[in-house]
């Protein structure tokens, strides 16, 4: 059978992406998302396209606060 280095990943893949969607279901609800986008971190890329979606767009808190770059 093949052996492949990186055979045995499957499990330390899941408790990673596991310990990154708790923090951002949280960060949804915060901000009034969907907690669900959270699960965006199961799809490699994905999880880091929602990371900077995250950090540059307008979060409740600055709303109304006459923030730079917040209407």
């Amino acid at each position: 059978m093949y052996d492949h280095p990186f055979h045995n990943l499957g499990p330390v893949w899941l408790v990673s992406v596991i310990i990154m969607i708790i923090p951002f279901w949280r960060l949804c609800q915060r901000i009034g998302w969907s907690p669900w986008l959270s699960l965006l971190w199961a799809i490699p890329l994905l999880g880091v396209i929602l990371t900077y979606i995250l950090a540059f767009s307008a979060w409740p808190s600055q709303r109304g606060t006459g923030a730079p770059g917040v209407t």
